[in-house]
């Protein structure tokens, strides 16, 4: 037996190694999982009113955080969007106005697509690169899109590549850096990839960019889950209402009810062309789009098991978002009277109540849900009003993680730590600028600020706009520009100063003499 003496020797050596244990994990910051759906919309989960899709994991986040009713993608496309995230910079400061590589100009169009760089600019200091100087093992998964390689913009370690297939093999790229075998499921692979990292490098902090490529089309569900909605759909009432409408380019004059009868029973792309009108998906309805929606699903579920299984959940950070809104208007032109099988991969679902889609300006496009844990600092099931935009991510996470901000880098943001603390959180007018025409309209390239209630839209063909009061006017189909020029006024002033400041490049008219501006993809 010891002696008295060596007890005691030996209980200052474990005092002193518990104290030091507990000093190390007092001092090691919280991880980071910043958890990106492509083209999930607001409407598209159950804890945002879907009576369709089945989201149990995330409505379970939902209930352990903060859910934010007014969250924005600064673009209504992919790679601007991803861009602010990661720089927090609006896409016209950064000029990467458009998803990379670009829609093509076509001959009908009257204006030519504005300047843009075509990939993310290597002079910015990225909040991956911020959190690796700061000790933090970094790694992003999936569809990164910004025409550059992670590791040259602070990741140690990525998997990332266009998706052709969700099913083996998913792409050329995949088969290099994602193994896979027949039957794998592109979600479940790209999960399997996140939890060994955060396994790999659970002993220090990590900040883990899962940038899953679902929901994108291609709309490919997991086939198990694809039959579970194909029984539901035979159980459930159907709504009433059109399986789809014809939106029309907002900036033209109005199209009357004969013509738009006209319109909707000639569906075909050359005179839906020269009315400026498109198809927009008005129901959740639509099996395989449900499939990948749960399939997503069970990927945060399966992460959130993973923290919890290492001791890690109280400790890491989850932030759940869409990089713009939903596709419910098809990419590239697609008719409807075709079979339920050839829609279904055509059109993911519908944002009702928000008008438009994912390429549009109206909310369907750029309003996204956004969820927020954080253990002990946001209280549980709580709900936010407060806008936040996608640039405010960088200041938001640094002040959560209690590391210095970087005000010349992240100088579009505003740190909505305020609104996950209860407090008040006053952000002030949020931008978007799209000096291009859309692969999901034929609308006008255009611009948009939202300040408090209101929002205007402006159209840069003709220059016509519109205004909407948000509160009353959700789905945005009151039109009050002519009754409130004032607000007009106001806004038009600072949506034109805003893009001042930032050195927004605009479209310009097409002349027998004018050529594309630099970056543009010219279509061969």
């Amino acid at each position: 037996m010891l002696g008295k003496k060596c007890q005691a020797v030996l209980l200052v050596v474990f005092a002193g190694v518990a104290s030091f244990c507990v000093e190390v994990f007092a001092e090691q910051k919280p991880n980071v999982v910043f958890f990106l759906v492509d083209d999930l919309g607001y409407r598209d989960l159950g804890c945002y009113g879907s009576n369709f899709h089945e989201t149990p994991a995330i409505d379970q986040l939902a209930r352990d955080g903060m859910r934010f009713e007014n969250a924005y993608a600064t673009c209504h496309v992919c790679s601007p969007s991803r861009a602010s995230i990661l720089t927090g910079k609006y896409p016209a400061r950064l000029n990467l106005t458009e998803w990379l590589a670009g829609r093509p100009e076509r001959d009908y169009e009257k204006l030519h697509h504005g300047e843009k760089v075509t990939s993310l600019p290597t002079g910015e200091q990225t909040l991956s690169a911020t959190l690796k100087k700061h000790g933090y093992a970094t790694a992003n998964y999936g569809k990164a899109h910004l025409n550059r390689d992670p590791k040259s913009y602070g990741f140690d370690e990525s998997i990332t590549g266009w998706v052709r297939s969700y099913y083996h093999p998913f792409s050329p790229t995949y088969s290099k850096n994602l193994p896979s075998s027949e039957g794998d499921y592109f979600t479940d692979k790209l999960t399997d990839a996140a939890i060994d990292f955060i396994e790999r490098n659970q002993d220090r902090p990590f900040f883990v960019h899962l940038e899953h490529f679902s929901v994108h089309d291609p709309i490919q569900g997991r086939k198990d889950l694809v039959e579970k909605y194909r029984d539901k759909l035979t159980r459930i009432t159907r709504s009433d209402g059109p399986d789809f409408i014809l939106e029309a380019d907002p900036s033209s004059s109005p199209i009357s009810s004969e013509e738009m009868e006209r319109l909707i029973a000639h569906d075909d792309e050359a005179t839906h062309r020269d009315a400026r009108v498109w198809w927009v998906k008005q129901k959740q309805d639509n099996v395989e789009f449900a499939a990948m929606v749960e399939a997503t699903d069970e990927s945060l579920g399966r992460i959130r098991e993973t923290l919890s299984e290492l001791g890690l959940e109280e400790n890491t950070i989850i932030v759940f978002t869409s990089d713009n809104g939903g596709m419910s208007a098809s990419n590239q032109y697609r008719g409807i009277h075709h079979s339920e099988e050839v829609l279904n991969s055509r059109y993911a679902s519908s944002n009702l109540p928000l008008r438009g889609a994912k390429g549009w300006n109206y909310e369907g496009g750029i309003r996204v849900p956004l969820i927020v844990h954080w253990d002990g600092q946001v209280p549980r099931h709580t709900v936010s009003d407060s806008i936040v935009t996608g640039t405010d991510f960088y200041p938001t996470i640094l002040e959560m993680l209690g590391l210095p901000m970087l005000p010349q880098q992240h100088l579009d943001g505003v740190s909505f730590v305020p609104a996950l603390k209860m407090q008040p959180h006053q952000r002030g007018p949020v931008y978007w600028h799209f000096p291009h025409y859309s692969n999901h309209g034929y609308q006008s390239p255009g611009g948009a600020v939202r300040h408090g209630r209101y929002k205007l839209l402006e159209y840069y063909e003709n220059g016509t706009v519109q205004l909407f009061d948000l509160v009353d006017d959700l789905g945005e189909r009151n039109d009050l520009a002519q009754e409130e020029p004032e607000i007009v006024y106001e806004l038009l002033d600072l949506l034109h100063r805003w893009r001042n400041d930032v050195d927004a490049k605009m479209p310009y008219p097409k002349t027998s003499s004018s050529k594309p501006a630099a970056g543009a993809r010219v279509q061969k």
